[in-house]
């Protein structure tokens, strides 16, 4: 879409002006005549490469959590929402943000609410902040809304950060493993090819690494190609529904990691289920807004047809229970909650439990995992050194 400058009359007969995103003059008018605007002028706002390319810089969870809890700081202290935007515009480091919120706060400027000038950068500000600022926007508690998003999105990135550490060393090890091996199969195995006598009978294991060579030497420049080819269509595949959801299968029942995965989901639900009730959305609303939250679309189907279920009747917690992918904590924990009226309460709890369990998981897979991948990479390389060694050892022992 294209960003567009403009200047507009309110209903008190002042001018106003500001920034929109839309994808033609003609949207941007109706834009402004919804807000109460007559539009006096617009002009579309010309960005070179390099502004572009400010403007695709990543955002991260830590960048969103410390301009929430900014935000409700500089509301809380009586600073106008839109003085707060353009302040905070050119006080955070990352550049992306930084020309969301002038453009948002252009926006707020000229009639916009908060959290329909949010829906412009969705890439930022998800599904579930905009409906977080929405509800706080209506309530009057924007700045504990605020604060809230803030804690949430601490806590999501905490997560990930834990799951990332517990992934990430025996990611890393195979990898260097796979490169070891290739170098080996590449430029160590025919020096060794040339020490083998013509009239020793090779041992299977050592025909196995030279035919792997000699297919490697001799057809690189089309073996490479394919693994890249192959590594693309695998990424296009987990990117599809069919595949995400193959994918999200996969990862549950994956040893150790998966236990791990799944813990980790459901704090994830849990934390931002217990942030939407008690920022006073619905039930409906906040399990699909949880759901979503997680990216797991088993989770998001789970909650989807209970959010179905719950609109025909049903309580919370069964069709949660239901689905079989929450544990039995979970949704006895939201059965209390309903009888109590406080499933805030409880789900706050669970996502402090589940939080937990995944740290201290994670602490303990990262020891057993070192030695273990050690292990793996002893086996691997060691395991061709001695097919490698072994005709020679035969040529020895038969003198």
């Amino acid at each position: 879409m294209t960003i567009f400058k403009y200047e507009a009359v309110n209903r008190a007969g002042e001018t106003v002006s500001g920034r929109l995103e839309a994808e033609g003059q003609n949207v941007v008018v109706e834009k402004l005549r919804g807000m109460g605007l007559m539009t006096v002028g617009i002009k579309e706002v010309k960005q070179s490469t390099f502004a572009q390319l400010k403007l695709k810089t990543k955002v991260k969870l830590g960048d969103l959590s410390l301009f929430s809890r900014q935000m409700a700081a500089m509301l809380n202290a009586g600073i106008p929402l839109t003085r707060a935007l353009f302040t905070l515009s050119r006080q955070v480091t990352n550049r992306g943000l930084g020309e969301a919120l002038n453009n948002i706060a252009g926006n707020v400027e000229g009639g916009t609410s908060f959290s329909e000038a949010l829906k412009g950068h969705p890439d930022i500000f998800n599904e579930l902040y905009v409906n977080m600022v929405s509800a706080g926007e209506t309530g009057g508690n924007l700045e504990e809304t605020l604060n809230r998003l803030s804690s949430q999105l601490q806590k999501d990135k905490e997560l990930r950060e834990n799951i990332k550490s517990a992934s990430f060393y025996p990611v890393a090890v195979l990898a260097f493993a796979v490169i070891i091996l290739f170098a080996m199969l590449f430029f160590l195995v025919p020096i060794f090819v040339g020490f083998f006598p013509p009239e020793v009978d090779l041992p299977l294991p050592t025909q196995i690494i030279i035919l792997l060579s000699d297919g490697l030497q001799a057809y690189w420049y089309i073996i490479f190609p394919v693994l890249g080819l192959m590594f693309y269509l695998m990424r296009v595949y987990a990117k599809s529904y069919t595949g995400k959801r193959t994918l999200d299968r996969l990862k549950f029942r994956v040893p150790i990691f998966g236990e791990l995965i799944r813990k980790s989901v459901v704090a994830s639900f849990a934390r931002t289920f217990s942030t939407m009730m008690a920022t006073g959305l619905p039930v409906v609303q906040s399990l699909a807004a949880s759901g979503n939250a997680t990216g797991n679309t088993m989770v998001i189907d789970a909650t989807r047809l209970a959010g179905e279920k719950i609109q025909e009747g049903s309580s919370v917690a069964g069709p949660l229970e239901e689905s079989g992918i929450f544990p039995p904590m979970v949704t006895h924990m939201v059965a209390v909650g309903e009888e109590t009226g406080d499933i805030p309460e409880m789900m706050d709890k669970v996502a402090s439990f589940f939080e937990e369990e995944v740290s201290t998981m994670t602490k303990a897979l990262t020891s057993l995992i070192e030695p273990l991948m050690l292990v793996v990479i002893g086996v691997l390389v060691g395991g061709m050194l001695i097919a490698l060694y072994l005709p020679i050892f035969t040529v020895i022992t038969e003198l």
